[in-house]
């Protein structure tokens, strides 16, 4: 099966190069370390003997961001990391944030036979770590060809995934049966892993990394200022938070609709992609709205809305919202993005029935009381516009998200005892 996959690789590569080049060059920071892709990363330093090297892949932000406590862990224990990414901002948050405490940072190769080998002589790991969904055939081959024990850590499937996997047995294999520990991040999971194949002595379920986040508060004084730098006047804001196409006409209506309520209110929008400043602005413009980019600089004035098309500021800017929607959620999407950094920071949270990617954890948010789940966009504005009329309500929903964040805690201890007990018999 897996010469099937490389011969097929080539071709299917070939085929999907156009659109894949043409997104690169839209979201933009793709050109350097881009022969990495092809395997050409720098060489590493000589191992020292006696330290063990870890090669840990994390896809993008989310998942970049979710990782510090256990890059800081590994650091202490003397571990040398090798951090990769496969998106952009995933690469500019890594250097922003890790460069003290990697080997180094690239970006993780196309899964092709020669450029994947070229990477694993440049690295040679003692152990590999995979986040969420990462299982790519030819990387978990080359692990196993090197007797190199691999861990999918916080491993969840998605819908789309397992009835894909489910229907052609053969390629669930080449994704899971090489990995050496599946740590799931839910009791769900573990059983879609289960009825793949993945022996049970390989599965050990950890909980979800994401939901041990820790994130900085502002200060009062900081609150303030960042308010009067994004422009936004006094009053209550709604955050649209990792939003998609076709979701800023919908928290329009609600700011309109809240407005004609009585209720003073600013909106946020923080798009999932940077790029796609150019269609929220016109959106913003045929809706007779004042607006502001905070890629801009300091805004002139108060706006009605604020578009946060920069990366890494999301978890700061939640801090000032009210009430929280949550991106990739309402039709036609049916993925949904992370609730859990809204949660965290103890903000009433609303999204629509499309968390197919979260459905574990949207499902009992909304049974902990915890966020609100909506259809469409008119059950949306109706929505936004009832919170942000009762504070009561609202408070009621920021304390159960708290809590419910507080008892999912302890993902992160469970995960580092796994990689430390590989790590201990190399």
């Amino acid at each position: 099966m897996l010469w099937i996959y490389r011969l097929l690789f080539l071709p299917v590569l070939l085929f999907l190069a156009p659109a894949y080049l043409l997104r690169m060059r839209r979201r933009g920071g793709y050109r350097g370390g881009f022969s990495q892709r092809f395997g050409g990363h720098p060489p590493l330093p000589a191992k020292h003997t006696g330290v063990r090297r870890v090669w840990l892949q994390a896809v993008s932000v989310g998942e970049m961001l979710a990782i510090a406590p256990i890059l800081e862990a590994l650091h202490r224990d003397g571990t040398e990391v090798y951090l990769t990414t496969t998106t952009s901002t995933g690469f500019r948050i890594a250097n922003d944030r890790y460069l003290g405490l990697t080997l180094g940072i690239g970006y993780f190769p196309i899964d092709w036979w020669w450029f994947s080998a070229r990477t694993w002589r440049a690295v040679a790991p003692d152990l590999v770590v995979l986040t969420e969904g990462e299982r790519w055939p030819e990387h978990i081959w080359q692990a196993a060809r090197r007797g190199v024990p691999v861990i999918s850590i916080n491993a969840r499937i998605s819908d789309r995934s397992f009835r894909r996997m489910k229907w052609f047995a053969p390629a669930a294999r080449l994704m899971l049966d090489r990995v050496t520990r599946m740590l799931p991040c839910s009791a769900p999971d573990e059983a879609r892993f289960r009825e793949l194949g993945v022996a049970p002595a390989k599965i050990f379920t950890t909980g979800n990394i994401k939901l041990d986040v820790t994130i900085p508060r502002l200060a009062a004084d900081e609150v303030g200022k960042l308010r009067r730098d994004l422009g936004l006047p006094p009053g209550l804001v709604l955050l649209g938070s990792s939003t998609w196409p076709a979701e800023t006409e919908p928290l329009i209506a609600a700011l309109r609709m809240t407005r004609e309520r009585g209720v003073r209110c600013a909106l946020m929008i923080v798009p999932r992609h940077a790029e796609r400043r150019v269609e929220i602005e016109r959106a913003l413009k045929k809706a007779g709205l004042n607006y502001h980019l905070r890629s801009r600089g300091p805004a002139p004035g108060e706006v009605d809305v604020l578009v946060g098309d920069t990366t890494g500021e999301l978890r700061k800017l939640t801090q000032l919202a009210d009430l929280v929607f949550v991106g990739k959620s309402l039709p036609p999407y049916t993925e949904g993005q992370t609730p859990v950094e809204a949660a965290a920071l103890e903000k009433p949270i609303v999204f629509g029935a499309g968390m197919g990617n979260f459905r574990i954890i949207a499902s009992d948010l909304v049974m902990r009381g915890a966020a609100r789940q909506v259809l469409d966009d008119g059950a949306l504005a109706r929505e936004v516009q009832d919170l942000l009329r009762d504070g009561t309500r609202r408070e009621a929903l920021a304390t159960a998200a708290a809590q419910w964040h507080r008892d999912n805690a302890g993902a992160v201890g469970r995960t580092l005892g796994v990689i430390r007990e590989e790590l201990g018999k190399r």
